[in-house]
């Protein structure tokens, strides 16, 4: 069986009688690197990663705080325990060494013993700094790949949840596609970034879940709503809301702000709140627009299908009244995505007209 390997001990100190008792004191348990000053220890700390340092203080040209100090600021380097071994007795001079980083100070002339246990004690606490950075690297790649996985479920949650919300309404479940898609195009258009995007993508699939709460008679009826009949669809944002519940995740706050708040209007007339403007979530502004240029664009129990020039027409037309003005602008400005997108995830019995009004082009 072979012997472990010894720690390596750098020996900074201009004064050679120094370094021979430290390395009477020390060679036989560890092996000793030599530096002579304090270019030469910064050298052989930065290329060879000592794992510990005995630096003298006063030297010519650069003194042991200087090299500390130095040591302290590389990256590389600055882990690697100093123990200051000086002259120098006074609080003061060892209130300094402790401020720029050493670990320890031990004053000249030095007891073995002292020395030797000193040197040990610093060695084992690097030793449980290491294994418990490695513990906690090892505890947080864990916990990123659980939370990786817990977001997946999230997203899957929220897509086949969107979409049984969809086939409850007489849809084929590509409806919540559409407007994820849609979503998502607009949200990075105003400036989402890519991870934020795809949350809003999946999140607002979940946008009409509260019609599940919303008896058949009311959500397939063929012709308009009574008034009494439209109050009772009116409560699906906040059985929506209901439904997804508090969740730490933020896609599920997401779809949570979506599901309450994107039948509100620019206006303030929507509901279920009345709220208007700004007050109304970014990413509900945003499903709000997706969510009625498709339902214009498909066939539905009382309407036939618009062409998408209609549809892109009335989306002008309500900004700054149902629509935000700028995602309105945003969303007109894209309208050779927002047709491609139509007619990738169209229903078999529904593809878009694929007409050019040449106004948003």
């Amino acid at each position: 069986m072979s012997k472990p390997e010894k720690n390596t001990l750098l020996v900074v100190d201009d004064t050679p009688e120094n370094i021979d008792v430290l390395c009477g004191i020390l060679g036989a348990d560890y092996a000793i690197k030599i530096a002579n000053g304090g270019q030469l220890a910064l050298k052989i700390a930065a290329a060879q990663h000592p794992d510990l340092i005995l630096l003298d203080v006063m030297m010519p040209e650069m003194d042991g705080y200087e090299v500390c100090r130095q040591i302290k600021e590389n990256e590389a380097t600055r882990h690697i325990p100093v123990i200051f071994v000086t002259a120098l007795g006074e609080i003061k001079d060892e209130a300094q060494g402790f401020a720029l980083g050493a670990a320890d100070y031990i004053v000249k002339p030095v007891s073995p013993p002292i020395v030797r246990a000193r040197v040990q004690a610093h060695l084992d606490l690097a030793d449980q700094r290491r294994y418990l950075k490695h513990l906690v690297s090892e505890r947080t790649g864990e916990l990123e790949r659980s939370n990786r996985q817990l977001e997946e479920t999230h997203l899957v949650m929220l897509q086949q949840l969107g979409r049984a919300a969809d086939y409850r309404d007489n849809e084929t479940g590509k409806h919540v596609t559409r407007v994820g898609n849609f979503s998502r195009l607009l949200g990075l258009a105003c400036g989402f970034m890519e991870t934020r995007a795809e949350h809003l993508m999946y999140a607002s699939m979940m946008h009409d879940i509260g019609k599940i709460g919303v008896p058949d008679h009311i959500l397939l009826k063929p012709g308009k709503l009574t008034v009494e009949e439209f109050e009772i669809m009116k409560r699906h944002p906040e059985i929506g809301a209901g439904i997804i519940g508090e969740h730490d995740a933020e896609v599920m706050k997401m779809a949570r702000k979506i599901a309450l708040g994107h039948h509100e209007k620019w206006n303030g007339q929507g509901y279920p709140h009345g709220l208007s403007g700004a007050d109304i979530p970014d990413v509900a502004r945003i499903v709000a627009i997706a969510d009625v240029f498709d339902a214009l664009t498909c066939v539905r129990p009382y309407k036939q299908a618009w062409p998408v020039g209609k549809a892109l027409e009335l989306i002008e037309k309500e900004a700054g009244q149902h629509f935000d003005p700028e995602l309105a602008r945003l969303f007109l400005g894209m309208e050779a995505e927002v047709r491609r997108i139509a007619v990738e995830y169209s229903d078999a019995d529904n593809v878009p007209q694929e007409e050019n009004s040449g106004m948003y082009s």
